[in-house]
């Protein structure tokens, strides 16, 4: 077992394209505050301190689609989903809210002060007022304007073809992080606002334990992507047993991806994942996904950097 703290960050698996040249800088500034946000806490916290911090910094960015930054479904409605858990086994989950500021803090309070382990729609925004989490300001300019344009479109309605087809066309992505605290405690967390134009009320995969985030004593992962397919494979289980089986992080990674782009085909998913030994894994099938991760002491190092910035 480690002895270091260690945390790995996620900004979602996807095409990336067309970002600005500030966009680009934006977002690699918010994965390093997001890893070095999570290793501070570790001074004084455990791995679930970690992940909320990683993960908060990271909805707060307003860069990806998570938390300030998240896109609007059909009816131009902001609905976001989160989920976190850890290691011991307490996992929790918050489906279309859309009061709070930090989805990730709402399902860290379900696993934590509920007997539940997901709770959704304006059940879950009352909780989180009646706990008074910070409210949400609102859809960002950003946001309102992709959702304009996106309705403008003749074919930005793929809802009556396939899962897979109408999320590449439309976009999709989250934010996710794993921690482990390096005394033995591991977690994994997730935020998103969904798919981009998406029927009012979709639930992804990231409130749900074993889909879009996974933790037991020996591994933790968090999976972005297309979340229905991330869904009916339970892609993030699948991973921790892979490890199980193997041993090996790396292997089990690439064993997990590969497999899902048999069964969905390319494009479809990204994982990242940390063991109680401090050691790190990423793999992805999509165009880019911008992931950091560093040890307590180490500057974040930074990879799956998208190579299609506007100049």
């Amino acid at each position: 077992m480690s002895g270091v703290p260690v945390v790995v960050v996620h900004g979602g698996a996807g095409a990336w394209r067309g970002l600005s040249l500030e966009e680009f800088k934006a977002m690699v500034r918010a994965l390093e505050e997001a890893v070095y946000g999570g290793l501070e806490v570790s001074r004084s916290g455990d791995c679930v301190d970690m992940v909320v911090e990683a993960v908060a910094r990271l909805e707060d960015s307003g860069v990806f689609n998570a938390g300030l930054g998240s896109v609007l479904d059909y009816s131009g409605s902001l609905t976001m989903d989160a989920g976190i858990m850890a290691g011991s086994g307490g996992a929790g989950g918050v489906a279309v809210v859309s009061y709070p500021r930090n989805p990730i803090k709402l399902a860290r309070i379900v696993m934590e002060k509920t007997p539940h382990v997901i709770i959704a729609g304006p059940w879950a925004d009352e909780l989180a007022r009646k706990l008074g989490l910070e409210a949400h300001p609102g859809p960002s300019a950003r946001a309102i304007e992709r959702w304009r344009k996106l309705k403008l479109d003749p074919s930005a309605s793929p809802w009556v073809e396939s899962r897979v087809k109408a999320a590449r066309a439309l976009g999709y992505d989250t934010v996710g992080a794993v921690a482990s605290d390096g005394k033995g405690c591991l977690a994994a967390g997730v935020s998103t606002g969904g798919v981009a134009l998406k029927l009012p009320g979709r639930v992804g995969d990231s409130p749900i334990p074993g889909a879009g985030f996974y933790a037991t004593p020996r591994i933790a992962v968090a999976a972005t992507g297309i979340g229905e397919t991330i869904i009916l494979s339970m892609a993030s289980l699948k991973l921790s047993e892979y490890y199980e089986k193997t041993g090996d992080v790396e292997k089990a990674a690439t064993m997990l991806v590969e497999e899902h782009t048999r069964i969905w085909g390319q494009g479809t998913i990204g994982v990242i994942a940390v063991t109680g030994e401090a050691e790190v894994a990423a793999k992805y099938n999509t165009e880019a996904m911008p992931w950091a991760y560093a040890r307590l002491g180490e500057k974040p190092t930074i990879n799956g950097l998208p190579n299609t910035v506007l100049p």
